[in-house]
C-alpha cells in the first residue's frame, strides 16, 4: 500500500471507534469469545466453523487445525493454501510439552548459484518459476496428524472438498485482494482459469468452487502425503515448473521431509514466550522483549511517545540481527542461545538512545516473508499455534494445470551475496517470514497467538506480549489496540546495517505523541492494511475455560463450544 509521509495531523487526539464501550478499551472491536471445552480462532469465518465441527465430532485440536488450514488454504487463496509452507508449536497436554514443527520447503536441487550469477541476477525474481521451492504445507499436516491426529484424514479433509466442490460466498477482503493480485499474476497460466467467474476474479458475495482444489485434495485424503509428493500430483507440479523455466523436481518433491524442532523461549516478567528457531524470523519478537524488559513500560503508557520510541530502537537492533544471522540452521552455526540471552540484550540496550532516533544499527558481532494464522484448543487441553503462507500473497504466479493452487515464491528471500548465512545452496530452507508464538505461566499453557504481515509479524507478536503483560490488556484488546510498525531496507538478503526508516503507525495514536517522535528524530508516515491480523486463544487454569479474539482487520472469527 502506498505510504503517505505524515507533513500535516489534525492537532487532536484519534479514536479507533467512534461508539461508546461500557467495558473495555475504546478501540476494542467486541468482547473475548469464552468457552469450555474447545476454541477455534482463524482469519475466516467458515474455516473457524470447520474446525469447531471436527471438535465437536470427537476430533482434538490437531485434527481441527488441519482441517480449518485445508478450509482457509481454498476460501483466502490470497494467503496461503497447499502450494505453501507450515510452522506450527503444538502443547499436547498429556505431555505438558510444547512441540515444534518446521514444515517448510527446501530449493530446488539442480538451481545453483551460479546459475543466477551467469544469467545476472542481482536478486531472486518475485514471481515466476525461478522463487519457487518445495511446498511444505501438505507434509506437515500428516506429520501432525501422525504424531498426534485422532481423526481420520478422509474426515478432516472432507469439509474443505465439499466447500471446494460446491462453492462458497467470498468475503470482502478476500474479494479485494484477489481483485488486486489479479493485475500480477492475470498473464501466468491457468490463473484466470483456476481464479476466475466469468471475467473477474470473484466479487464479494460470489459463490466461487475450485473444483480442481477438490480433486487434489481427494487424493490427498486418501493417499495421505505420497498423493501430494509423488505420483500424478508431483508430476504436474515438477512438469510445469520445468516447463516454465524452473527447477522444481519430482526427486525435490519427493525427498522433502519436515523436522520436528525444540521451541525457544525467553522470559518477560515471570511468562515464558516461545518461538521458533531460524530459518525463521520468530527470535526477533525474543529480542526485542530482552530488550525492552530492563524498562518501565507500564508507567510510560500505551501510546505514548516514549514507549513507542524504546519500542523502535529495540526493534532496530533486533532486526539488524535478522538481517544477518537469521537463515537456515543446517548450513550455518547460528548462535541462537545467545541471540536470545539476557547477557546479549544487556550488552546491546547500550545503544538504545532514550531522547534520539538511531540512523544506523549494525549487526551484534557474535562468536562462534502475507499469511494466515489460525490456532485451536480442545477438551484435553491440547492447543495449536498455526501459520501456514505462500508469500507475497498469492505466491508465485506458478498453478501446475488441473491442481487449483498456485506455488508458493518463498526462494524470494534468499540472498545472492557471498558469505551470507542466508545465500542461495541447493537444498536449503530460505528464510522465512511466517512465525507462530506461544505463552507459558508456571509451566503451563497460557496464550497461542500469532500475528501475520512479513517483517510485522516479530513486531506485533512483542506488541501483542506487551499489551497482554504490561498494559494488562484483555486478549481482544491486545490484538485490536493500535499498532506501530517500523520499516527500513533492512532485508536478510543481503547487508547487515540497518537505516534510520520510517516509523508507520497505524489510527489511534494521538498528535501530541506522534509531535513528540518526531522530536526525536523519527520519520513518522501513514500506512494502510500493513499491520497484521491477530488471532488468539487464552486458557484460564483456575476457571478452567478458554478465551478467544480474532481481530477486525480482517474477516475472521473466532468460536468456541
Amino acid at each position: 500500500m502506498k505510504k503517505i509521509v505524515v507533513l500535516l495531523l489534525v492537532a487532536v487526539s484519534i479514536k479507533s471507534f467512534s461508539q461508546d464501550r461500557i467495558t473495555g478499551e475504546l478501540f476494542s472491536t467486541r468482547s473475548e469469545v469464552i468457552a469450555e471445552n474447545g476454541m477455534v480462532a482463524t482469519s475466516h469465518p467458515l474455516a473457524t466453523q470447520v474446525g469447531i465441527d471436527i471438535l465437536k465430532s470427537g476430533g482434538n485440536a490437531i485434527d481441527a487445525a488441519i482441517a480449518a488450514n485445508a478450509a482457509i488454504g481454498l476460501m483466502e487463496p490470497t494467503g496461503n493454501g497447499i502450494g505453501g509452507d507450515l510452522f506450527a508449536i503444538i502443547w499436547i497436554e498429556k505431555d505438558k510439552k510444547l512441540y515444534g514443527l518446521n514444515a517448510s520447503g527446501r530449493s530446488p536441487k539442480n538451481l545453483t548459484l551460479d546459475y543466477f550469477k551467469e544469467n545476472n541476477y542481482s536478486e531472486i525474481p518475485a514471481y515466476g518459476p525461478l522463487p519457487v521451492s518445495v511446498p511444505g504445507c501438505v507434509d506437515g499436516w500428516f506429520e501432525m496428524h501422525e504424531k498426534f491426529g485422532s481423526t481420520p484424514m478422509l474426515d478432516i479433509l472432507e469439509p474443505a472438498i465439499k466447500y471446494a466442490e460446491n462453492g462458497f460466498p467470498v468475503t470482502e477482503l478476500v474479494s479485494y485482494y484477489m481483485n488486486k493480485a489479479a493485475k500480477n499474476f492475470n498473464r501466468y497460466p491457468n490463473f484466470i482459469e483456476t481464479y476466475y467467474i466469468k471475467d473477474s476474479t470473484p466479487k464479494k458475495g460470489e459463490i466461487f468452487q475450485n473444483k480442481d482444489l477438490a480433486n487434489t485434495l481427494r487424493i490427498i485424503a486418501k493417499k495421505g502425503r505420497k498423493g501430494f509428493y509423488e505420483g500424478e500430483i508431483a508430476e504436474a507440479m515438477s512438469d510445469f515448473i520445468i516447463e516454465q523455466g524452473g527447477f522444481l523436481s519430482y526427486h525435490d518433491l519427493k525427498n522433502h521431509k519436515s523436522e520436528w524442532i525444540d521451541p525457544v523461549s525467553t522470559s518477560y516478567r515471570g511468562f515464558d514466550v516461545w518461538e521458533l528457531p531460524p530459518n525463521g524470523q520468530g527470535i526477533a519478537a525474543l529480542q526485542i522483549l530482552n530488550l525492552l524488559e530492563a524498562y518501565d513500560i507500564k508507567s510510560m503508557g500505551f501510546g505514548s511517545a516514549e514507549y513507542i520510541h524504546h519500542f523502535t530502537e529495540a526493534k532496530k537492533i533486533a532486526f539488524a540481527d535478522r538481517a544477518k544471522y537469521y537463515a537456515d540452521m543446517d548450513f550455518n552455526e547460528i548462535p541462537v542461545d545467545y541471540l536470545i540471552s539476557k547477557e546479549y540484550a544487556d550488552i546491546r540496550r547500550s545503544e538504545i538512545n532514550a531522547d534520539r532516533a538511531a540512523r544506523k544499527v549494525s549487526a551484534g558481532e557474535i562468536e562462534n516473508g502475507d499469511t494466515i494464522y489460525l490456532t485451536t484448543a480442545d477438551s484435553e487441553g491440547n492447543m495449536v499455534s498455526l501459520i501456514q503462507s505462500n508469500y507475497r500473497g498469492m505466491g508465485s504466479g506458478m498453478i501446475p494445470p488441473g491442481l487449483g493452487f498456485m506455488l508458493q515464491d518463498r526462494g524470494e528471500l534468499f540472498s545472492l551475496e557471498d558469505g551470507h548465512f542466508n545465500v542461495y545452496e541447493p537444498e536449503k530452507r530460505p528464510f522465512h517470514t511466517i512465525i507462530p508464538a506461544f505463552i507459558t505461566k508456571d509451566n503451563k499453557p497460557y496464550v497461542s497467538f500469532g500475528l501475520m504481515g512479513g517483517a510485522m509479524q516479530p513486531q506485533g507478536h512483542a506488541q501483542i506480549v506487551i499489551n497482554l503483560i504490561d498494559f494488562e490488556m484483555n486478549l481482544q484488546e491486545a490484538g485490536d489496540a493500535p499498532r506501530m510498525r517500523h520499516l527500513s531496507n533492512q532485508q536478510p538478503t543481503g547487508g547487515n546495517m540497518l537505516n534510520g526508516g520510517e516509523l508507520s503507525l497505524e489510527s489511534g495514536f494521538s498528535y501530541n505523541e506522534i509531535r513528540k517522535l518526531m522530536e526525536f528524530g523519527h520519520k513518522v508516515v501513514f500506512d494502510l492494511g500493513s499491520f497484521g491480523g491477530y488471532q488468539a486463544i487464552m486458557y484460564d487454569n483456575k476457571m478452567g475455560v478458554y478465551f478467544g479474539a480474532s481481530e477486525s482487520r480482517k474477516d475472521g472469527s473466532a468460536m468456541g463450544y
